[in-house]
């Protein structure tokens, strides 16, 4: 589930529609949650898909840390991709917003923690980067977790719209984070690590 201060929007004729905040989405705000409408497709299923089904999933799918590929029911399936998002996964099944994010403004993910299959070359940004790459959470997890870090506890200060999709379990988890009581999961949990066939 997205949050609700956004809106589908036409961006340009390269990147095609983006996720636009329509109010002001302060840091620390959960952007994005998995919920009971997201599907999970093993690659199994996806084989035994048609060629067109195939492509869409391929489009519009993470792979979570099991291999599996997770279709968002919701908008949110349009978040675009950036080298410098506004938003970050986490261990918990939630995105959080690490700066303000401003009226009008794109909400981005960083790829390169969505398991991709294949490395691929975005728009160029002018950054260090330049490709999404499968074991991109592998390099780069230290620096994604300190951004996590420091607006954790700043969930706490703001009002979250979609708090409603949490139990009181989890909703705890994330409060002793917020305080310093529990260490952070590191984002490196989602990273999906292929099983090897040994071979004698």
């Amino acid at each position: 589930m997205l949050h609700p201060n956004t809106a589908l929007g036409y961006i340009d004729d390269t990147i095609g529609h983006g996720v636009i905040a329509t109010r002001l989405i302060p840091a620390g705000t959960i952007t994005w949650v998995l919920d009971d409408l997201d599907m999970e497709f093993t690659p199994e299923e996806i084989g035994k898909m048609p060629r067109q089904q195939k492509e869409y999933m391929e489009t519009y799918c993470y792979r979570n840390n099991k291999g599996n590929h997770i279709l968002c029911w919701d908008y949110s399936r349009f978040v675009n991709h950036s080298f410098d998002s506004n938003c970050l996964s986490t261990a918990y099944d939630f995105e959080i917003a690490v700066r303000d994010i401003q009226p009008g403004e794109q909400l981005t993910d960083d790829y390169g923690y969505l398991n991709v299959e294949f490395p691929f070359e975005p728009v160029d940004e002018g950054l260090r980067r330049k490709i999404v790459r499968p074991d991109d959470l592998l390099h780069f997890h230290r620096e994604w977790d300190e951004s996590l870090i420091g607006v954790f506890s700043r969930i706490l200060e703001h009002p979250q719209a979609l708090r409603e999709y949490f139990s009181e379990e989890q909703w705890q988890n994330i409060r002793d984070v917020a305080f310093g009581t529990r260490e952070m999961e590191s984002i490196l949990r989602n990273h999906y690590f292929p099983k090897r066939i040994s071979s004698f």
